[in-house]
């Protein structure tokens, strides 16, 4: 039995090794750069829903280039953060909706992120805001995962 556990174990470090990580079972290999580039997609999809949607406003306040993008970075970054944390407990809770809706449903589950996203932003002091749930909010996280499968398919996810 402990032959087995054994060749198991190694097994999987030799893998781990061999895709260059050092630390065995948890493989770091491309998180932090995941981890950005999952950022700047989610970025370039809020900017372009921004951009194509009257109702949603974002950096327009800021003057220069460069604040314009470390908000919409931030803005990601909160997005992101909501997505990861609050959207899996949402869609849990919304199961049986999912089901019966053949998963429209999770067009209102993003639209609410998305407007979750926008009252978060508001106290952070950054400049992102959707001005109704129904039109401006549900057309945004239609062209937010639009944009983002897109990117998704053109930029690598550094595995």
């Amino acid at each position: 039995m402990d032959s087995a556990v054994d060749s198991a174990w190694g097994d999987v470090m030799d893998k781990s090794v061999a895709n260059g990580c050092t630390v065995g079972l948890v493989c770091h290999h491309g998180g932090m750069m995941g981890f950005l580039l999952k950022t700047v997609v989610n970025g370039i999809a809020l900017w372009v829903a921004a951009a194509l949607i009257d109702g949603i406003t974002l950096a327009e306040d800021d003057t220069s280039t460069t604040n314009r993008v470390l908000t919409i970075l931030l803005v990601a970054l909160v997005f992101g953060l909501i997505n990861a944390v609050v959207k899996p407990i949402a869609s849990f809770l919304a199961f049986p909706a999912i089901i019966l809706t053949l998963g429209l449903f999770t067009l209102i589950i993003n639209a609410a992120m998305l407007s979750l996203t926008s009252w978060v932003s508001g106290p952070l002091g950054l400049s992102f805001h959707v001005d109704s749930f129904f039109w401006d909010a549900v057309l945004g996280g239609i062209v937010i995962s639009l944009v983002s499968m897109v990117l998704n398919v053109v930029v690598p996810d550094g595995k």
